[in-house]
């Protein structure tokens, strides 16, 4: 019979961690690149139409990537990212969605627009702040 290691409880509580925190962050950037990464030509809506549709996809989506960066920060990190959980989590979002922007470049029949980049922080802006205000104890 093999000796088993016992874990630390400091060790099990950071893979819980990582696990509650950090693994949603993980498999949603993962969605958000899976989705960009597909060709869709534009429709025969009016481009204004698009133009606003399509910022408040980008809002709505950056906005719940900020909701699980906040997360993590404040409650899946260290006690010095915790009290900067809310600007670490809007830094995050908004470099992930230039990443995104710059993989778009790279897709067929995909641009990128700083008006989206834009719309990805205004929406994890928005999203990650109130959540902090109302719904965090």
């Amino acid at each position: 019979m093999a000796d088993q290691e016992a874990v630390s409880p400091e060790a099990a509580n950071h893979a819980g961690w990582i696990s509650r925190y950090w693994v949603p962050v993980a498999a949603y950037a993962g969605l958000i690149f899976y989705l960009s990464a597909q060709s869709s030509p534009p429709g025969p809506a009016m481009w204004w139409l698009e133009f606003l549709g399509d910022k408040a996809v980008h809002a709505a989506e950056f906005g719940l990537l900020g909701l699980f960066c906040y997360r993590a920060f404040r409650f899946g990190s260290g006690p010095r990212a915790a009290r900067f959980a809310l600007f670490l989590a809007i830094l995050a979002s908004t470099g992930y969605g230039i990443t995104d922007e710059i993989h778009q470049a790279f897709v067929p029949l995909r641009e990128p627009s700083p008006w989206d980049v834009l719309a990805d922080g205004a929406g994890a802006s928005v999203v990650s702040s109130l959540w902090r205000r109302f719904v965090e104890p």
